[in-house]
């Protein structure tokens, strides 16, 4: 399977540790956030990484070059930062079949395992790991709604009354129709083309997309104490 990493950010709510190098470059437990995403999708079977690269993007190709642990990479450039959606179009060419999904500042310590073994079942579109967050900081995220067969029913991102407080957590797995609903998601009100509003295109075109309950936990590394959460939960592992 091939996966695609998210890595275009400019992370300015991490600065002064994001003044001269991209988001996923920001060193936790002494290596770039991009190292443990790459690590783990090579763990999980990843044949090719495709990484979206943007704000000061030749700090990334010129650290890891044209592979990672044998697998290759291929680099697509989002030249404006448009949202989720639009950074993973970037992606549609150089992808043919199902694939991995990751945000590149995201760190993980779950069962990202049972997401891709999900979407390797047939009656599985897509499938994302979830997390239940409290209900007063559910508005954050794009939220889920889930059935009783724990298939995702809606997705809507960042909602003032939130329908669960189950959200998506940035680790995903797709096929190819993923890139026609981007196509078709209109700017929202932040401005950008949202993941979230294309995941529910594909739900109202009949799509099965699975919802896995997080088991471990995961750090979205937006601040500078996300960082340094991050890595004291992974010395903490280590020890």
């Amino acid at each position: 399977m091939q996966a695609v990493v998210l890595a275009a950010g400019e992370g300015t709510r991490l600065r002064p540790l994001t003044e001269n190098k991209p988001k996923g470059m920001v060193e936790v437990a002494g290596k770039p956030i991009l190292t443990h995403c790459f690590e783990q999708l090579v763990e999980l079977g990843a044949e090719k990484l495709v990484v979206i690269v943007g704000y000061r993007k030749q700090n990334i190709i010129s650290h890891y070059g044209d592979e990672f642990e044998g697998a290759p990479i291929t680099y697509a450039h989002q030249r404006e930062q448009k949202g989720l959606a639009d950074a993973l179009l970037k992606a549609e060419e150089h992808v043919d079949d199902d694939f991995m999904l990751m945000l590149g500042d995201n760190i993980f310590q779950a069962n990202l395992e049972d997401v891709v073994s999900r979407q390797q079942e047939a009656r599985a579109d897509a499938a994302f790991l979830v997390e239940e967050v409290d209900w007063e900081e559910a508005s954050r995220y794009g939220v889920c709604d889930t059935n009783d067969y724990g298939e995702i029913e809606e997705v809507v991102e960042k909602p003032d009354d939130p329908p669960s407080n189950l959200v998506m957590t940035g680790f995903y797995t797709f096929s190819p129709a993923i890139f026609h609903a981007c196509k078709l998601v209109q700017p929202s009100d932040r401005g950008e083309y949202e993941l979230s509003d294309a995941v529910d295109l594909l739900i109202k075109s009949g799509r099965t997309i699975d919802a896995i309950p997080m088991d471990g936990w995961r750090i979205d590394i937006g601040y500078p104490e996300d960082r340094d959460e991050a890595e004291r939960r992974l010395q903490e592992a280590e020890a």
